[in-house]
């Protein structure tokens, strides 16, 4: 039996070439200032792709998010307000600084933070508030940025999932203070690990620099505490080919997604839907239905590697539960999502098969 993971790494040889070019160069990673010629390169890229005057390459999503929330000063006593139902990394870059995670509930449409709940959770403590574009979507920007202005807190958008998705043309990553993405195996791109950090602020893009970079400037002089946050010129020269590739992978994303949109409608399924104004990168496909946990057990039982995310909701942790949250949506979605393959190695038969099983499978429940 064939298997159709849930995420695949799009490359061929001209990956593999750039790395060997690295590697025969000798010059496999970088620790200055303005980093490697690789690193440099893959920051050009992702600057001129989002369309923000700065981008500053890292070692994960995780780091990016972690640089971002150092570079602002967050530290104990701040509260940081970000959605329960994401990858817990959003919330542990958090507790790192010291800061108090409070969990906002998300809406169902899209599983992207609420602003209406955003606005009654804020306090006098509060200072960064990190929406999260998840499974591609994109969370209501205008209004999560009106709301932060209005209460002059911070805008650090986790965008670990959203590469290429757009509101009314404009990236994601470009909306806030800094925008954090990942280039983790799974991501749309990938450098196997890494991550990028996007704004229009060159003194936090400066920050970010020495804080990926044990807070040196140059020499042997800490201007700021910092970590080893730095991509290494490997990593980069993959990011370097997968940007490249870019408008390809998500070209092939959107045609599996309406593939599976086609197919899939008249179901008693909760499908993805772009609005007239947001167009999804398609990271995953993620439905909602009753049954899910039987149709999940079918389709991996056939070699479909359809996969819960979250199944077990931030908040709902053994380190998390402290903090209490009242966050009716997100446990709902936790019991009901789940994601499809729709990378660029899922082929339209894969497609069809797909879409084949879950119609057979629920069309002998419903």
């Amino acid at each position: 039996m064939k298997k159709i993971p849930i995420g695949k790494p799009f490359f061929d040889k001209r990956e593999i070439s750039e790395v060997r070019k690295v590697l025969e160069e000798g010059n496999l990673t970088n620790s200055s200032f303005k980093g490697g010629s690789k690193v440099r390169e893959v920051e050009s890229m992702m600057h001129k792709f989002v369309g923000t005057k700065h981008a500053v390459a890292l070692n994960s999503g995780t780091a990016a998010l972690h640089a971002a929330l150092l570079a602002l000063g967050i530290g104990k006593g701040d509260e940081v307000l970000l959605p329960s139902f994401t990858f817990l990394a959003t919330a542990n870059v958090v507790v790192v600084t010291g800061a108090t995670p409070v969990f906002v509930d998300i809406k169902k449409d899209d599983y992207t933070m609420d602003p209406d709940d955003l606005e009654e959770k804020i306090t006098e403590n509060s200072k960064v508030v990190i929406p999260v574009h998840l499974y591609g979507h994109i969370a209501d920007m205008r209004r999560i940025k009106n709301i932060a202005d209005k209460n002059f807190l911070h805008v650090v958008e986790d965008a670990c999932q959203s590469l290429g998705s757009t509101f009314n043309g404009k990236q994601t990553g470009s909306f806030g203070d800094m925008g954090c993405f990942s280039f983790y195996a799974s991501k749309v791109i990938t450098s196997g690990e890494g991550g990028v950090i996007t704004t229009n602020n060159k003194e936090l893009a400066d920050r970010i620099r020495m804080i990926r970079n044990h807070g040196i400037l140059e020499g042997y002089d800490i201007k700021i505490p910092g970590l080893n946050l730095r991509m290494t010129e490997i990593c980069a020269a993959i990011a370097k080919i997968q940007m490249e590739k870019v408008k390809k992978i998500l070209q092939i994303r959107r045609k599996n997604a309406n593939a599976l949109t086609r197919m899939l409608e008249g179901l008693d399924i909760t499908l993805p839907k772009e609005d007239n104004n947001s167009n999804y990168n398609w990271y995953l496909y993620t439905i909602a239905m009753k049954n899910r946990d039987m149709v999940t057990k079918k389709l991996n039982s056939v070699g479909i590697g359809a996969t819960v995310y979250y199944k077990t909701p931030i908040h709902k942790t053994s380190l998390y539960s402290i903090y209490g949250a009242s966050v009716p949506n997100t446990e709902w979605a936790a019991d009901h999502v789940l994601s499809l393959p729709v990378h660029p190695s899922v082929s339209v038969k894969n497609v069809n098969y797909i879409a084949d099983t879950i119609r057979k499978t629920l069309g002998s429940k419903q």
